[in-house]
């Protein structure tokens, strides 16, 4: 084929354009099959050719896709704003609009601990801040909180992964920070707050503390001067105090009927020789508390709009004390509900336990509810979103039904999933009396033309399933894109047992008038076999499956529906086995 360098260049510049507009709605990753159908459109001339082209254009895809979403946001809004314009309000069309909030101006936050992976009701505050952020051209921040090495210790590796599940819920970020690399910053926060005579540090121990919280009275150090403060603040850096003899407070109203808002804790010591941090390791030991360090970022960060679970609404009143004190203006808050998933555990402290009692060896056990199990599982990424959005922000609680998070993947996985036979607890078959070859043409999919073809002839040797077999004993049953047949007896085949299925007809119309059954089947000569793992409760059953053999052609997380028995991802491959994961029916 000769190569017309002017349609050439006019093709690369169209995959360029919607390769990148594509990746910014789709959290920074381009779909070729989408892009293949821009450039169909716009480029009428190359229609014909097309496939001739597809390496190149695979090419200019996989070149922007290794663009940051940050570098192709501003490439398509320097080049096509209109296209950004079309995302801004689709967004704001789904979404309620956020109070105050100046176009370009907002900026929202996701603030993970990294000691735990990320679930289906951490995809509510990490979904809606990327948004929000997008429907008001602005920008979110992701921040790691990470200032409580001893009762929440970070996981190193959970830094990586909690970027590895937001990336795969198509959410990104403008800038990342993590608040332990922070601890200098905090430290003069807290010297400034003690100048203001906003804080104090504590010397009572904890019990004598709450006595005089719990009476609405002041401890004996809360009044000394700013500057004793700051001296008893450095013995604290210094290390002359140990873990429990010492803290900074917050000064509050002593008479909040929350007891818990009453002179709230900003600074403690925890003795890193004992519990490192994953990150600084020994070198602090005078920590802030997650409230002192949020606070204090979202105003250096200048976080215009909180959206957070309603369970941080005590934090918001504890902060608001702090932003008085320094002077500052609160964030915008929005408090939502509890995202919950019916009969699945979200629970932090509960998934844990759950991973050592049953012993789970990763967050990607497909029994559990976080992101990673739920994708392991075949749960796509556009479901959670319709999750999401049908929730939004309320500040009611919402329960999802397992039963309707399947039904909405269903609708997803339904118009890509390849279909094949699959048969279990298998029994050999011969079929006869074929006098002429019959061609079996199995659908991939039902919305696609393409058949997979196998060549029937007399002795053909084939696989049933027992349960299949046990239904049409002495019955016309029909074999799944093939023919009629009827068992007649059982006789031996090279020293092996088989059924024997006799030649009845090929007519389909046999199945209305005698209401016969369908059946599917597999080759003995084309299948391989397949683990099917089917989450069931906290239980994992494993099942044996007899597939045909061209599903080796789907790729690794692929999802594939199996005749009569549901839809499914594939786990993992090897020569001639494959491993599933059941999603649902």
């Amino acid at each position: 084929m000769s190569i017309d360098q002017s349609l050439l260049e006019k093709i690369r510049e169209v995959t360029y354009k919607h390769a990148l507009i594509n990746a910014v709605k789709h959290g920074g990753k381009a779909d070729l099959k989408a892009v293949v159908s821009k450039i169909a459109a716009e480029l009428p001339e190359a229609r014909r050719n097309l496939r001739d082209y597809m390496e190149y254009i695979k090419s200019i895809v996989e070149e922007v896709n290794k663009l940051t979403l940050e570098e192709q946001l501003k490439i398509v809004s320097t080049n096509w704003p209109e296209a950004l314009e079309e995302k801004t309000q689709e967004f704001k069309k789904e979404l309620p609009p956020l109070p105050n909030a100046i176009e370009g101006k907002v900026v929202t936050r996701l603030a993970p601990n990294p000691d735990f992976s990320l679930h289906l009701g951490n995809a509510r505050p990490a979904l809606l801040n990327y948004w929000y952020a997008v429907a008001y051209r602005g920008k979110m921040i992701l921040r790691f909180e990470d200032t409580d090495p001893r009762l929440k210790a970070p996981y190193p590796d959970t830094y990586i992964a909690i970027k590895r599940d937001l990336k795969w819920l198509g959410v990104s970020w403008s800038e990342e920070y993590i608040q332990s690399l922070r601890l200098p910053i905090f430290y003069q926060v807290a010297r400034e707050l003690i100048e203001r005579g906003g804080a104090y540090v504590d010397l009572c121990d904890d019990k004598t503390f709450k006595t005089y919280r719990n009476q609405g009275k002041a401890c004996p150090h809360r009044d000394r001067s700013p500057e004793e403060n700051l001296e008893e603040f450095d013995k604290m850096l210094e290390g002359r105090y140990s873990e429990g003899e010492a803290v900074v407070r917050v000064k509050t109203d002593l008479q909040h009927p929350d007891i818990s808002v009453r002179d709230w804790v900003a600074f403690r010591i925890i003795d890193t020789t004992k519990t490192p941090h994953p990150v600084t390791g020994e070198k602090y030991i005078v920590w802030p508390t997650y409230n002192f360090a949020a606070a204090v970022d979202d105003h250096l960060m200048g976080v215009t709009h909180i959206l957070r679970a309603k369970e941080h609404i005590t934090n918001t009143v504890k902060q608001k004390y702090l932003y008085d004190h320094m002077g500052w203006k609160y964030p915008e808050t929005i408090h939502f509900g509890r995202l919950s998933l019916e009969g699945v555990i979200l629970s932090k402290s509960k998934t844990k336990k759950l991973i050592t009692e049953k012993g789970l060896t990763s967050y990607a056990d497909p029994r559990l509810g976080t992101i990673q199990g739920l994708r392991r599982r075949g749960i796509q990424r556009e479901t959670i979103w319709r999750v999401i959005k049908d929730v939004g922000v309320k500040g009611i609680d919402a329960k999802i039904s397992l039963v309707n998070l399947y039904a909405i993947n269903r609708t997803i996985v339904d118009p890509i999933a390849n279909r094949y036979m699959a048969v279990k607890n298998p029994v050999p078959v011969v079929l006869k009396g074929i006098r002429d070859e019959i061609k079996a043409h199995i659908p991939i999919h039902p919305s696609k033309k393409e058949t997979y073809t196998y060549t029937i002839t007399d002795e053909t040797k084939i696989l049933l399933s027992s349960e299949d077999l046990a239904l049409v004993k002495n019955n016309v049953f029909r074999l799944l894109g093939m023919a009629n047949f009827v068992i007649k007896n059982i006789e031996e085949v090279n020293g092996k047992p088989y059924y024997v299925a006799e030649f009845h007809s090929l007519e389909h119309d046999i199945v209305k008038k005698t209401n016969a059954p369908i059946i599917q089947w597999v080759s003995e000569d084309e299948y391989v076999k397949a683990i099917m793992l089917k989450p069931k409760g906290m239980e994992l059953i494993e099942e044996e499956l007899f597939v045909e053999k061209r599903v080796m052609s789907e790729k690794i997380d692929s999802i594939i529906q199996l005749y009569r028995l549901g839809f499914a991802r594939v786990d993992s491959k090897l020569e001639n086995k494959i491993t599933l994961i059941f999603t649902h029916d």
